[in-house]
């Protein structure tokens, strides 16, 4: 099936579609974070590898919420039947950027918790459940770590 926009209104249409700011994705996930009294991130962090979604940068934890047609979910994403190369090749690259951001995060110390835009539409406080548990075990290994290195005897 043909497009029924011009090349040029459907370049200005998809180049309206956001990168950060999405409502059905980031802006339900930080109401759902505001609402379990979570604090100490910020969000759409620039100076992070990959421009995180939501950072909490004392755990050292990035989270990112994928759109499930823009990274080629298994579970719900369809190829467009037009131009079905490009989206395909754009769709590939979009998951070969995901692996590496999560190899670089991960070789620096940042743990990676990543969700499909379906999962925060149909179970919201699981994926915040996610979020509280990793960051639980973020600060418990810190205070694990702090507490070795300060248990050698007195001088």
């Amino acid at each position: 099936m043909a497009d029924v926009f011009t090349k040029q209104k459907r370049s200005q249409i998809m180049s309206a579609n956001r990168s950060h700011g999405n409502k059905s994705t980031e802006w339900r996930l930080r109401a759902r974070l505001v609402k379990a009294g979570l604090s100490g991130w910020r969000v759409n962090a620039r100076d992070i590898v990959g421009n995180p979604d939501f950072v909490f940068d004392k755990e050292h934890v990035a989270v990112f919420v994928d759109g499930c047609f823009w990274h080629g979910c298994r579970k719900c994403h369809k190829f467009p039947v037009s131009n079905v190369k490009f989206w395909s090749e754009k769709i590939a690259r979009n998951k070969r950027r995901d692996r590496a951001v999560n190899r670089n995060l991960r070789n620096n110390g940042w743990t990676v918790i990543r969700f499909w835009e379906h999962q925060l539409r149909t179970a919201p406080t699981l994926c915040v459940s996610k979020i509280q548990n990793m960051l639980e075990k973020q600060r418990n290994s810190t205070t694990e770590r702090t507490t070795q290195f300060n248990t050698s005897p007195a001088a």
